[in-house]
């Protein structure tokens, strides 16, 4: 899979860019504020839909400009697929092989990417939020079913939550609860299949993390990887078990939630665990095992992907290399030599002594405009 072509149009800094790319390593070269993570974060937005690092789809339209659009020639499975993002003011249209796709769901999924940047350290030192959406958006490429069940159960709780605030206000007048246990039910189905497929997501992304972790801690450190739930489900359990088990649980905290006004249990309150040599790395490793740990979770993705998809996703390096050390960094750069589409961006290659760099296409952008070394 890569990216043959990249059109942008009233992108934040772009007013108008077509680019064509390798398929094997492209450099970004350029000074922070010039637009290089721009141009990253539209690969990630043509794949995704949505932006890494902001929630307001506005911010990616040029000032002064209705509507941003970015479109890109996607080869895959030895075919060309054009894929299309407009985003404007009234919201945001995304087509496939010139389809307008009616459902993000149907469209998420058809260009994978991984993307690793310095924010990505904080995988395993961050917040629980930082995980789920990890895992949220991982599971959504190779599974897009996942997506609607996410999006209904997202739904579903922002309604019972809302529910539950005005039961938290009136507590003294013994409310009708026909309408909370009427939203549990929908919660619970949607939060059981959410459950279900990041189970089995850990159980795959353990097999392929847990070896590379070893490799580039040189044998030293063993990772483990597992599922914090908030609720007693299992990885064994079916999906008629989870309900059961997420609607006994409900009922046992219904009058604990009314007296907090929020929904206590469920997906989006579970984490993800990570231990090295069997210590929570997040709370007693070292900075550098907690980077070792957030660099086998990427590179593992990437095989995740390849075995469930067949085909290797495109890379992107957002900034990340110059907090790298030399042995993390080569390993990595190592790993998708010859195999990875790779866009690398960084302020300067000085210093970046691999096979791989020396091979890429340089690109570079400066106040919007770019580029490419001839």
């Amino acid at each position: 899979m890569r990216i043959d072509e990249l059109a942008l149009r009233h992108y934040r800094n772009y007013e108008e860019l077509h680019l064509t790319f390798d398929d094997r390593v492209n450099v970004i070269i350029g000074e922070n504020a010039q637009g290089k993570t721009n141009l990253m974060e539209a690969i990630y937005v043509l794949a995704f839909s949505k932006s890494h690092r902001t929630p307001r789809d506005k911010e990616l339209i040029k000032w002064d400009e209705e509507y941003a659009k970015i479109k890109g020639a996607v080869h895959k499975r030895n075919r060309r697929l054009p894929m299309e993002i407009v985003v404007s003011k009234k919201g945001k249209k995304a087509k496939l092989n010139h389809l307008e796709q009616k459902r993000l769901s149907d469209y998420i999924g058809a260009l994978n990417v991984v993307m690793f940047a310095p924010e990505d350290l904080n995988l395993v030192k961050g917040n629980p939020q930082v995980r789920r959406r990890f895992i949220d958006m991982e599971i959504g490429q190779i599974q897009p079913t996942y997506i609607y069940h996410l999006g209904q159960y997202q739904k579903v709780l922002k309604q019972r939550n809302s529910l539950l605030k005005d039961m938290q206000r009136n507590r003294h007048a013994q409310p009708d609860r026909t309408m909370l246990h009427i939203l549990t039910e929908q919660l619970v189905e949607h939060a059981a299949v959410i459950t279900s497929k990041r189970f089995t997501f850990m159980q795959l992304l353990r097999n392929w993390a847990t070896p590379i972790h070893e490799g580039i801690s040189r044998g030293l450190e063993r990772l483990e990887i597992g599922y914090q739930a908030t609720a007693d489900v299992s990885e064994d359990m079916d999906l008629s078990k989870m309900i059961e088990v997420y609607t006994n649980k409900f009922q046992d905290i219904e009058n604990k939630e009314i007296e907090r006004g929020t929904s206590l249990s469920g997906p989006h309150r579970d984490d993800l665990v990570l231990y090295v040599n069997g210590k929570d790395v997040q709370t007693y490793g070292s900075q550098g095992q907690q980077r070792t740990t957030a660099l086998s979770l990427k590179l593992a993705e990437i095989e995740l992907i390849k075995s469930e998809v067949g085909e290797y996703p495109i890379l992107l390096l957002d900034d990340v290399l110059s907090e790298l050390d030399d042995h993390r960094q080569s390993h990595l750069l190592h790993t998708i030599q010859g195999k990875v589409q790779t866009f690398v961006s960084t302020t300067s290659v000085d210093g970046i002594e691999h096979e791989t760099l020396k091979q890429a296409d340089l690109f570079y952008v400066t106040e919007g405009k770019v580029t490419k070394e001839k």
